[in-house]
């Protein structure tokens, strides 16, 4: 396995099992230094607000940022479980394409940007179930 095959899956284990609950410890758009792959998923869940109604709903996508926190490419999807619903899956997307381009850039420390500079990331957005009342 390669070392970038091995920091995409890292990456992605991290911000799918742990990414959402540091999210409510950061502001969207904090310009507080990010040092680590925990924090740089905090800074991008902190934007994230799925729409209601999308429960259920998950996206991987896939992307690179630069060593200045931007974006180099374009994001891709590459794992959806969507629903039934059209005009619900378009929103699902959207909040997360939305929650990527309000977190951005993210306020790397120098040596944070070294190191994620160009490395292939794939975040998973997973909407909780919504609880019925």
């Amino acid at each position: 396995m390669t070392f970038r095959r091995t920091v995409a899956i890292f990456a992605a284990a991290v911000i799918a099992g742990c990414g959402q609950a540091w999210a409510q410890e950061r502001a969207c758009g904090s310009r507080d230094p990010v040092n680590s792959i925990a924090e740089m998923s905090a800074a991008i869940y902190a934007c994230w607000q799925p729409p209601r109604g999308t429960g259920g709903m998950s996206l991987t996508l896939r992307f690179s940022l630069r060593r200045n926190g931007t974006l180099f490419g374009k994001p891709r999807a590459t794992f959806s479980k969507l629903g039934p619903d059209d005009s619900l899956n378009r929103a699902f997307v959207a909040s997360v394409l939305e929650a990527l381009e309000k977190a951005l850039p993210v306020p790397f420390t120098d040596s944070m940007g070294e190191a994620i500079a160009g490395r292939i990331l794939a975040p998973l957005f997973a909407a909780s179930q919504e609880r019925k009342s």
